[in-house]
């Protein structure tokens, strides 16, 4: 393979090699600070990461106040607070090598005083932003603000165009690289557009030559574009390299980090990473923001695939085929379904899944009472964890709400992703994983459960494999 060579990011010459900023306590300063220190770009996650007590242990994020709002207050003082301690840890860590980056997601809830509490907290010691889920045209001005770099994160060239001609053209000097982001092959919140298919992925190569043509047009040719998504061994991205199609170019790994000595997840999620299967990560739409997502197929998935199918439209009144009269509710107060749902309901019915819920969309979902009562306390114990909540209906405009019904056909993803971080328990949370992460299982450089060092990783990396 042709030999990697040094670029220049964030005002210094590293390894074209980005670790990808995870979210919640995933990418954290250890590792990120150990990826720097091996000469790449290290990424921390600056979404409620944690802050720990004198004997080294997370701090857990229990909220005390009685309302949203407030909650939400709470959450942002968290935030802060455990990304300056992670950008501490971090620069500890690299020893001055490689730099290091802030990941934070500009649809999460107090995205901005957040970013900016963390980089005064933590000045000189964050080198730059990286910043997605959603069209984060701020985030240049908060940059600026702070002197460090920013990388917004696309998958389209349609969707840098838009942030350049509206914000980044005036802050152009600081744009340290443009992050293509696989909409079908990333781990985590996936861009996929209306327009496109989420079961019929295209070929990234097009799509990002597409992007430095756009990117040349307005100046940057000299500015990286960052690949991320679907990449595993470089040998396999070598005709990249050197293409002026391309131009200059990085290469950022999300899935693979987390199989390190440093990675903080779990020994259960490392293993089992260790033995998942092609098909094992797909692309769901259940998060509460809106967006695609990929994760690992697992029992947590599972119950919100069945849930949504153990679904009917109802009216309150009968109207068209909706003429068979169903009682619901401590009440019995009828709705109207059709009469194959309503045969459909009370087979449900029979099977345990008595409490039925309305969702936005004008249908019911049946779930076990059970289930009913954990959705209902989630849904009033949040945080706003993100700008705008389909699951609570919370959002962080003045009413404080979307103004639609909260959809129980979603999760608490605050909840998941801190349980998950937080424990052992990997089949009953929401665990996100880029879709190559089968290749663990056949790469023969994992044989035998070897969980290699971030350095030990980094020069494997380097070699092409």
């Amino acid at each position: 393979m042709k030999a990697l060579k040094p670029l220049l990011m964030s005002g210094k010459e590293v390894l074209p090699l980005v670790e990808g900023g995870k979210g919640i306590a995933v990418s954290n300063g250890q590792s990120s600070g150990a990826w720097a220190a091996a000469g790449g770009v290290g990424t921390f996650s600056g979404v409620n990461a944690d802050t720990y007590d004198a004997d080294g242990n997370p701090v857990p994020q229990v909220y005390r106040t009685r309302t949203r709002r407030e909650r939400h207050e709470e959450l942002i003082a968290y935030g802060i607070q455990g990304g300056i301690t992670q950008a501490r840890i971090a620069h500890e860590t690299s020893n001055g090598q490689g730099r290091l980056h802030v990941n934070v997601l500009w649809e999460m809830g107090g995205a901005e005083p957040i970013l900016e509490g963390i980089l005064e907290g933590a000045k000189g010691l964050v080198h730059g932003v990286t910043c997605g889920a959603g069209m984060p045209y701020r985030v240049a001005e908060i940059a600026v603000r702070h002197g460090i770099y920013y990388y917004p994160i696309v998958s389209s060239a349609r969707a840098f165009r838009a942030l350049w001609l509206r914000a980044y053209n005036k802050h152009a000097d600081l744009l340290g690289g443009v992050v293509y982001e696989d909409p079908w092959l990333a781990g985590g919140h996936n861009g996929l557009s209306n327009s496109e298919d989420p079961q019929t992925p295209e070929d990234p190569y097009p799509r990002v030559a597409a992007l430095r043509q756009m990117m040349n047009s307005f100046g940057l040719s000299q500015t990286p574009i960052i690949m991320a998504g679907g990449v595993w061994w470089l040998s396999e991205w070598e005709h990249w390299l050197d293409n002026p199609e391309i131009g200059p170019v990085a290469f950022q790994f999300g899935t693979r980090p987390l199989l390190t000595q440093e990675s903080p997840i779990s020994d259960a999620w490392k293993r089992k990473l260790l033995t998942l299967q092609p098909g094992d990560v797909y692309l769901n739409r259940f998060s509460p923001t809106g967006f695609y997502s990929s994760a690992v197929r697992n029992p947590f998935l599972e119950d919100l695939r069945l849930r949504s199918e153990r679904q009917v439209a109802f009216a309150t009144e009968p109207v068209g085929e909706l003429t068979e009269e169903f009682a619901i509710g401590p009440r019995g107060r009828p709705v109207y379904l059709t009469r194959a749902d309503k045969e459909h309901a009370e087979g449900w019915m029979t099977q345990g899944f008595t409490t039925a819920l309305k969702t936005p969309d004008t249908t019911l979902v049946f779930v076990t009472p059970e289930n009913a009562r954990a959705i209902l306390k989630d849904q009033v114990d949040c945080m706003g964890c993100l700008s705008a909540c389909a699951f609570s209906n919370w959002s962080q405009n003045e009413e404080g709400t979307t103004g639609r019904r909260a959809d129980p056909r979603s999760f608490c993803i605050q909840k998941t992703l801190q349980n998950i971080s937080h424990s052992e328990d990997c089949e009953h949370q929401l665990m996100f994983a880029g879709h190559n992460a089968y290749r663990f299982a056949q790469d023969p450089w994992y044989r035998d459960g070897f969980v290699p060092s971030v350095k030990q990783l980094v020069d494997r990396i380097a070699t092409g494999q």
